[in-house]
């Protein structure tokens, strides 16, 4: 029996390590968790979710697929009532700012011993910027596709590091390094939005017009890097 994993969710898998106990918040189907037990990757999974729903949505499937006695299961916002014994914390299909919310009430995760993997989908600058405010750093950074959409998946650790510049924030010097196939596509996606807010922007002028057109240039003087990877 085949589980219903998704592409984002198959490369959140993919940073886990052989052997980590496993946190994953806002684990709706369950799915993610069950993956990891079933290919033998994870130790142990919590799975954490908000909403009684799909919470049990987790059980059942758990039962379904044989790995129940290796999951433990809690409702919870965010990760206020989960024990804090795990490796590696997964959030995934979460905005910036719920992102944002998990971390600001749980400041015992500013600990070397945890790794985070981070699917986020809405305002990614403004999370990746939040992270290294608060001491964290992005180690790696991959790529998935799902449809029409294509998805950062960032692996943080905490360790203080210098700060990156406000187009890095956009394009991280982790996402350059990963060779990904899909990141010339990405990386248009990314200019292409920017081209509109700055369009949008130039009616009234301002700083934050200022602060995207320097962005926008950071990021062209980038496009001969970003297509030479498709060779």
């Amino acid at each position: 029996m085949n589980i219903p994993l998704s592409n984002r969710l198959k490369a959140c898998c993919e940073l886990v390590r052989q052997g980590d106990r496993v946190a994953d918040i806002g684990c709706d189907h369950g799915y993610l968790g069950i993956h990891l037990l079933r290919e033998n990757i994870a130790a142990s999974v919590i799975a954490a979710d908000i909403n009684e729903g799909p919470l049990q949505s987790a059980i059942q499937n758990a039962g379904k697929f044989g790995v129940k006695d290796r999951m433990t299961f809690y409702l919870s916002d965010g990760v206020n009532s989960i024990p804090k014994d795990f490796d590696t914390l997964v959030c995934a299909g979460m905005g910036a700012d719920t992102m944002i919310s998990i971390l600001e009430s749980a400041p015992w995760l500013k600990n070397a011993k945890y790794r985070l993997i981070l699917q986020c989908q809405s305002r990614r600058p403004a999370l990746r910027k939040y992270l290294y405010e608060q001491g964290f750093c992005i180690r790696k950074e991959t790529l998935a596709k799902d449809g029409r959409f294509i998805y950062p998946i960032t692996e943080v650790i905490y360790t203080p590091s210098p700060a990156l510049s406000p187009a890095q924030y956009h394009i991280t010097p982790a996402l350059l390094k990963s060779g990904s196939e899909l990141l010339p596509a990405f990386y248009q996606m990314v200019v292409d939005g920017l081209v509109v807010s700055v369009k949008g922007l130039s009616r009234t002028g301002g700083e934050k017009y200022e602060q995207y057109k320097a962005v926008l240039q950071e990021l062209k003087e980038l496009e001969e890097r970003i297509y030479g990877n498709r060779c």
